[in-house]
């Protein structure tokens, strides 16, 4: 999170993505500040100040991994987003918890790494420009240089052999053609047997020539001219070390990425030739030069320093680990295990990643569930114990679904505008068409499964399926979508009472 940024100014950037439920949004700004605040904080007091983890309670689709998703854009420290569902009770087959330790570190490792790398663009550019012209010009850069080096070797030579070794000319070359069968020609001619007469100045004159037509070309590179050219580039992918500790766990595709990335350390990693235009090699130069003036060390170090201090993970469906009315089936053996496995993690311990071990003390922990089968005194004692903070998200209404379809940066109307925008085509949706749209979406969350703002999302679809079927066909033209062109495509659904047949 940016420096100065204040809880109300946190709340201002989610309102431009989410509609409602505010007090949601104060709580994570509050504890997202509360980061902020402990760093400032002297040392002594600052390891005795603990997280407030967040649990946020509500139906799908009202916004909690929204939330989540613009939380990742808006703070500056790693924030990792997880489903519970996805891990297992250590012992069986699955992700094991700590893995999303490893995996926030992963991200403050690479969130490190691209802004060391920021900073040393600048003097990269140079180095890839040169290696470009290489590929543009294959040779040209040791063709010249060598030439050159030549060149003045053999000027050198033809002042010591007309002027002597005490001749009063020093210092700067002076150019002289030399005549045939002179004794100089015959002195060199054991040494270097060249076809020319006069080989050493033919090679100065190639030379000169291949160093303007590289000038040339880094004219022609630094205008954009070259970037569709087709050139040859050695791809070298580095090894990914994996540690030991994921070697031994029981899931199977970190116990195949493992191995994979074992052999490929052995090898040395691998070195294959693409063939790509010149914008593409810019890329893949730039990242290789980046990758070898990065102190790896240093990114680890910081990283490591950030996730410990700052760092969030943001933990969705912790309902479906929770086991309903305190019972426990067959089925659903692992979930309560998965809650123990998950307690010391949240609590604070040391988990061994393959950048170091990280300590999980003041990482910010946030929950979310729908809590619509369970209930958050599912969950076991303890682990409830490390989410004090609890918020309810409130269910979508009708004013809110028009708000979420026209608002947002990211509204849906916006987006359906833009994508039939593409094909010529301008739409003009109107008030009341999106009006009947959002009862629509209340009345068929309130009739069957309330899964809140997605239900937009295939309103929207069934409205627009045959214009976005046949826009080619429309190029040019002013659609227009009212009240009564909604009911025309939805009219099985208004006229049926079971509206949850027809959508979802």
């Amino acid at each position: 999170m940016p420096d100065g940024l204040t809880p109300a100014q946190i709340v201002e950037r989610l309102d431009g993505y989410i509609i409602g439920q505010q007090k949601a949004k104060r709580f994570v700004a509050v504890a997202l500040r509360n980061r902020q605040r402990r760093i400032k904080l002297p040392a002594d007091i600052r390891d005795e100040v603990a997280p407030k983890n967040i649990l946020m309670i509500g139906p799908t689709g009202v916004g909690k991994t929204e939330i989540a998703r613009r939380l990742a854009k808006l703070c500056g420290a790693p924030f990792l987003k997880v489903e519970a569902t996805k891990y297992t009770e250590v012992g069986y087959v699955g992700r094991d918890v700590e893995s999303m330790v490893r995996d926030l570190m992963a991200v403050g490792y690479n969130m490190v790494k691209a802004e060391m790398q920021e900073t040393l663009k600048e003097k990269c550019a140079p180095k890839v420009e040169e290696q470009l012209l290489d590929l543009i010009l294959p040779g040209s850069a040791d063709k010249t240089s060598k030439n050159k080096d030549a060149s003045k070797k053999n000027e050198v030579r033809v002042l010591g052999g007309l002027f002597g070794e005490d001749s009063p000319v020093q210092g700067g070359i002076i150019k002289i053609d030399v005549p045939k069968n002179t004794a100089v020609e015959e002195e060199n001619s054991d040494v270097e047997p060249k076809e020319s007469a006069n080989p050493s100045f033919e090679d100065a004159d190639a030379a000169e020539r291949m160093s303007e037509t590289r000038e040339k070309f880094r004219k022609l590179l630094r205008e954009g001219k070259l970037e569709d050219r087709m050139v040859e580039v050695n791809v070298h992918q580095q090894p990914r070390f994996m540690g030991m500790d994921v070697l031994g766990r029981g899931n199977p595709e970190d116990f195949e990425q493992g191995i994979n990335s074992l052999q490929e350390m052995l090898s040395g990693g691998r070195i294959r030739r693409k063939t790509v235009t010149v914008a593409e090699a810019r890329g893949i130069l730039m990242a290789e030069n980046l990758d070898r003036m990065t102190d790896s060390d240093k990114v680890a170090d910081e990283a490591k320093k950030r996730v410990e201090q700052s760092g969030i993970i943001f933990i969705d469906e912790i309902d479906k680990i929770a086991t309903k009315g305190g019972e426990s089936s067959r089925q659903d053996v692992s979930r309560e295990g998965v809650q123990r496995d998950i307690l010391p993690i949240v609590e604070g311990s040391d988990v061994n990643t393959k950048w170091g071990v990280v300590n999980t003390t003041h990482i910010l922990f946030i929950g979310a569930g729908a809590f619509s089968v369970s209930a958050p005194g599912d969950l076991i004692p303890e682990l409830q114990g490390r989410f004090p903070l609890r918020v309810e998200l409130e269910a979508l209404k009708k004013e809110d679904f028009k708000r979420i379809l026209t608002e947002p940066k990211n509204a849906l109307v916006k987006q359906y505008e833009a994508l039939l925008g593409t094909e010529g085509v301008v739409l003009d949706i109107t008030e009341d068409a999106i009006d009947r749209m959002a009862f629509i979406a209340e009345d068929v969350n309130s009739r069957a499964e309330n899964i809140g703002a997605r239900r937009l999302h295939t309103i929207m679809e069934t409205v627009l399926e045959d214009l976005s079927f046949s826009a080619d066909l429309h190029c040019g033209e002013t659609i227009t979508i009212d009240k009564d062109y909604v009911d025309e495509r939805m009219k099985n659904v208004v006229q049926d009472q079971n509206l949850e047949r027809y959508i979802l």
